[in-house]
């Protein structure tokens, strides 16, 4: 049977820790628990289940804490775990019977993270896979019988695992800083990263959040190598950065971009907004219905649902309109 390392950063989570560990009990062969900062219990719980505490200063990078952490294990196989995730019976079943058919030829497996709409996240989707548990030493193998070359893909099992992602807080505060310190020492994001700061930005940014970030999505809008799918992401936080500063000459030009191509609910539910707050009501109903009915969200899932139908109840009420307002109201609760 595979043994299995659990690798945990964490950071003042005294609250949901033993939940989170308890509900792997069983699963993992040693668990290794790198603090970043806590200022609670959170070492001394983690002292209660392991030896392997280690203290990593944060330095605003993920990545680096993560891979020290995977640096200390010594299992065959590596789970990455959050302190605000929880196995339920079911699925610790699951992933007992995935330990022991695991074999050497598996190198990540993915799990399904569910629960993600919900306690204040920024994710458009309930349940999507990620990977979740990987080798811990990659052994390099020749592949194809003739022209044989080193095979550089890993070899990924798709599990039927479901992770609950119980998420006690928004981290998006945090998340947007982590970007822009990213920005600030490399100069500019990965092009997975773009559509993250995003997302996040459009999910749960403030104003402020925007007015950060406004010269870095500029200069995303003037680059040539960008494509299309990215730069609608763009256009549209440069259009919520202008309502923000009641620009009008530029919410009309990345609007237009945005609607010159086919347009996403994201700028029509921003351009119904900017309608709305200047008072012209029967033109924001347009664009709110224009976002729920007529186009597709490319960053926030409410885009599409929940905010055009609260924009359309708002200016139907304000309209003196009550059964259109209740209308939407039945959709609303419905979604």
């Amino acid at each position: 049977m595979a043994t299995i390392s659990l690798c945990m950063i964490v950071k003042n989570e005294e609250k949901i820790l033993r939940r989170c560990i308890d509900s792997l009990k069983g699963i993992y062969d040693e668990a290794v628990i790198v603090d970043t900062g806590s200022t609670d219990a959170t070492k001394a719980i983690a002292k209660e289940y392991t030896d392997k505490v280690y203290d990593f200063e944060w330095i605003d990078d993920f990545a680096a804490a993560r891979n020290f952490a995977m640096s200390k294990a010594t299992c065959d196989y590596i789970y990455m775990a959050d302190a605000d995730e929880v196995l339920d019976e079911e699925n610790q079943k699951k992933f007992m019977i995935l330990k022991e058919a695991l074999d050497g030829d598996v190198e990540v497996v993915q799990m399904y993270y569910v629960n993600q709409l919900s306690n204040g996240s920024v994710y458009n989707f309930d349940r999507e896979p990620r990977a979740k548990l990987y080798k811990r030493i990659r052994e390099f193998k020749f592949v194809d019988p003739i022209h044989e070359v080193i095979r550089e893909a890993p070899v990924v099992y798709d599990s039927d695992i479901d992770i609950l992602h119980l998420q006690e807080e928004s981290h998006a505060g945090r998340d947007l800083r982590t970007f822009r310190k990213a920005i600030g020492k490399q100069g500019q994001l990965s092009r997975r990263l773009i559509p993250m700061y995003a997302r996040e930005l459009m999910i749960a940014g403030t104003d402020e959040d925007f007015l950060l970030a406004k010269e870095y999505f500029e200069g995303l809008s003037e680059d040539e190598n960008l494509d299309n799918d990215l730069l609608k992401m763009v256009f549209v936080v440069l259009t919520k950065v202008a309502v923000i500063e009641k620009d009008a000459n530029m919410v009309l030009k990345f609007a237009l971009k945005d609607v010159a191509s086919e347009g996403s609910s994201d700028m029509c539910c921003l351009i119904g907004s900017y309608f709305e707050e200047l008072g012209d009501l029967k033109e924001a109903v347009l664009w709110y219905y224009n976002a729920r009915y007529e186009t597709k969200a490319i960053l926030d899932i409410n885009s599409m649902g929940k905010t055009p139908l609260e924009g359309l109840i708002r200016i139907y009420e304000a309209l003196g309109l009550k059964e259109e307002a209740q209308n939407y109201k039945e959709e609303l609760r419905n979604i």
